[in-house]
């Protein structure tokens, strides 16, 4: 098991290497000047070429990267272009409102998906299953944006139950933060319980039609606590590959969210950052949204190795 997530750490070193490496060859590729876009088309030439010597810009390619990984590396990824402004600061403000926002919405689905997907896989011979199945079909058609739009237009704007947007910090107004976080939440928990719902009903139902869950049946326990001894775990295995999926799903998908709700996240800060044309912040939020998925498919397949035992005989 040590080599085999030895291996894998090896493989999540090399994933971010090549990562790095085609966020920053396309950033560089892109049409126009950073330094003549920041100081704008009047700026002299002198003025734009001390802007690139102070940005390191009039440097070889491979100079600028290896800067840039450093400064990722000690967590300093360096000032913006125009307003000057640190960027690692901002980054760290923006990704706590965006890990509260995916991390509510991940709870969120996993508690109203996997015992529906049990049920639907227990009761998919009766009516109620066939019922619930049709509905998480449509759950996984409706786009996020469109979910938090119709949230917004029947919880906010007509009952007036909780604000339409923005943003507090919990620890200043905790029912502000939670009022706040609700819609966006459940908008994005929407579309991922449904897609989960029915992994975990296909994943149970593969484990219903095992001998091992017959023979448990057989010696009398019920069709439930058979499952929970003897089933959950195998299960599980799928499932887990799943909610990796989309956990990184989340992370992307919480860039629209949090434009329509008004939420100041890493993913408005992105899209201010494309407006503005800041190439060094992009860049860095791109990075890290980049190693956030890559760390989750690392803990990913170390998990596979902790729940299933046929990886780990296999690892040796």
């Amino acid at each position: 098991m040590i080599l085999r997530l030895l291996q894998r750490t090896g493989v999540l070193l090399a994933s971010l290497a090549v990562a790095s490496l085609l966020v920053f060859g396309f950033m560089r590729v892109l049409p126009g000047d950073p330094a003549r876009v920041a100081l704008g088309i009047n700026a002299s030439d002198e003025a734009v070429a001390q802007l690139r010597a102070q940005f390191g810009l009039d440097r070889p390619v491979v100079v600028q990267y290896l800067e840039w990984v450093r400064g990722l590396v000690l967590l300093d990824p360096g000032v913006e272009f125009v307003s000057r402004a640190p960027i690692g600061p901002q980054i760290a403000d923006r990704i706590q409102v965006t890990l509260w926002l995916v991390l509510a919405a991940m709870l969120l689905a996993v508690v109203v998906a996997v015992p529906v997907g049990v049920w639907m896989a227990v009761r998919h011979r009766h009516l109620d299953g066939v019922v619930m199945s049709g509905l998480s079909q449509v759950g996984v058609a409706i786009p996020a944006f469109l979910a938090g739009i119709l949230l917004i237009s029947v919880f906010a704007v007509r009952l007036r139950w909780v604000p339409s947007g923005g943003w507090v910090v919990p620890a200043q107004d905790p029912v502000g933060f939670l009022q706040r976080l609700a819609l966006p939440a459940i908008s994005l928990a929407l579309v991922q319980a449904a897609v989960l719902a029915r992994y975990v009903r296909s994943a149970v139902l593969d484990v219903l039609r095992e001998d091992y869950l017959r023979t448990a049946r057989a010696k009398g326990l019920r069709p439930v606590e058979a499952l929970w001894r003897h089933g959950f775990r195998n299960a599980a295995v799928p499932v887990v590959t799943v909610l990796g999926l989309q956990l990184a799903t989340l992370l992307v998908g919480a860039v629209v969210i949090e434009r329509v709700f008004v939420i100041p996240g890493l993913g408005s800060l992105l899209l201010d950052s494309v407006a503005k044309r800041e190439l060094l912040t992009v860049q860095a939020v791109v990075m890290v949204l980049v190693v956030a998925v890559l760390v989750i498919n690392f803990v990913v397949d170390t998990l596979y190795l902790i729940i299933d035992p046929r990886l780990r005989a296999g690892a040796r």
